[in-house]
């Protein structure tokens, strides 16, 4: 019987990896997407792409409007940054920053895992590339995986321990592509930029897709998506 994992999955690169890892580990997908009001919907849409080549049991996308709250580009009337250098991504806390958004979502992915009975939950944060995400760090993820133990119901009844997976955790952007290559990762299938066009094409200037280009040229491979600019870091 294979063992039940809830995937927290963006549709992005890294968590497109964490699911393919979690899938050669043995584990059945129980993926979970969640629509928090984020400024483009491209990104729900490669999440299913993902979800259906990772051959996912199970896509729940949950809304959660983080729009009413705001406080960062990606929810509120924020300009996103473009052409930062790496040195200046790894300096501060940045306005792309959605406050408390990993503790949310890890709290939803945590009722889920409840629900189907699935003892692991994996989401795909990496802190080496870049570390201006207080939620993406090792101390983060060791903190809810005993808060998940402790305020829920089959921790406390001793039924699950529940363990939080973040593989990619101390894998640069270039280690996180050769290992999902290996394990037969359709790049092309994910988006990661924050700021698309209407037709979703990838900016190219943005932290995320800098960090995703430089990621390939440090893998010595080529993107697959299309961009306005190719830059890169």
């Amino acid at each position: 019987m294979l063992k039940r994992g809830v995937i927290l999955l963006s549709g992005g690169l890294d968590s497109a990896t964490t699911a393919a890892i979690a899938r050669s580990e043995g584990y059945e997908l129980y993926a979970l997407t969640v629509d928090y009001g984020q400024r483009h919907r491209h990104e729900l849409a490669a999440a299913r792409r993902v979800a259906e080549a990772m051959g996912a049991r199970r896509h729940v996308i949950l809304a959660v409007d983080l729009r009413q709250l705001g406080g960062s580009a990606l929810t509120d009337a924020i300009e996103v940054p473009k052409d930062r250098s790496t040195a200046e991504m790894r300096h501060g806390i940045p306005v792309t920053y959605v406050p408390a958004r990993n503790t949310i979502l890890l709290g939803l992915a945590l009722g889920y895992a409840e629900v189907v009975g699935a003892a692991d939950i994996f989401l795909g944060i990496d802190a080496i590339d870049y570390s201006g995400y207080p939620d993406c760090r090792p101390e983060f993820v060791a903190a809810f995986e005993r808060l998940a133990n402790l305020g829920t119901r089959a921790g406390v009844e001793g039924t699950t321990s529940f363990r939080i997976h973040a593989p990619l955790v101390s894998l640069t952007k270039g280690e996180i592509i050769r290992r999902g290559v290996e394990l037969g990762v359709d790049y092309a299938l994910t988006h990661s930029c924050y700021d698309p066009d209407g037709a979703g094409q990838s900016c190219g200037r943005c932290d995320a897709c800098r960090l995703r280009l430089q990621g390939f040229a440090d893998a010595g491979l080529e993107d697959p998506l299309a961009y306005r600019n190719r830059g890169g870091a």
